[in-house]
């Protein structure tokens, strides 16, 4: 005789996705929360994720599930829309990767372009100054408001009459033509301890 025994992990996602939805309150979202996070932990890490892209990915996506659960037309297929929920913070994950590039936080380089009084051809705010010169005009005073004088952007917005946005991305622009030139002056200097 043969006895069909029900998963009980499959009854217990069940009756708590039915009281999440049925009654959304903190205390039904932590069950589920409970359940589904180890889940989607795994999804990202069997994706090549490492365990703390991994871990914030489920924080996410689950935070997605707890605003906009009430919209779920389709109850019984509450699993099947949190893995698409997964699937696609994995697929802006992966494209923010592929979109970043390679920039110098200038705050940092601050300390090796500091000139002695006897500055003289090769120093380094001598070849700060010729780094400035890959840079537009409107680059360059980004640059020099937000890192020499230590405005902030909003600030540099208001001044310049420009949206803020414009700004940042002046900035970022500036910082990414520049890196190549500060990290190879980087890898010339010498250790100091």
């Amino acid at each position: 005789m043969e006895h069909t025994i029900p998963n009980e992990r499959l009854l217990q996602e069940g009756a708590a996705v039915a009281t999440f939805l049925e009654s959304p309150s903190e205390h039904s979202f932590a069950d589920l929360f409970k359940i589904y996070t180890p889940q989607l932990i795994s999804f990202f890490r069997a994706r090549g994720c490492e365990t703390a892209v991994s871990e914030e990915l489920g924080q996410e996506v689950m935070f997605i599930v707890y605003r906009k659960a009430d919209r779920l037309r389709d109850r019984t297929l509450f699993r099947a829309w949190l893995f698409k929920v997964a699937r696609n913070a994995l697929c802006r994950h992966y494209g923010k990767q592929a979109r970043e590039v390679d920039t110098i936080a200038l705050e940092k380089a601050g300390d090796h372009l500091v000139a002695s009084s006897k500055a003289q051809a090769a120093t380094p705010a001598f070849e700060f100054l010729h780094w400035m010169s890959f840079l537009d005009s409107r680059e360059r005073e980004a640059l020099t408001l937000r890192f020499v004088e230590e405005w902030e952007y909003h600030e540099i917005a208001a001044e310049k009459a420009i949206p803020i946005g414009t700004v940042q991305w002046r900035v970022f622009n500036a910082k990414k033509k520049l890196a190549v030139h500060l990290k190879r002056r980087e890898r010339t200097l010498p250790v100091t301890h």
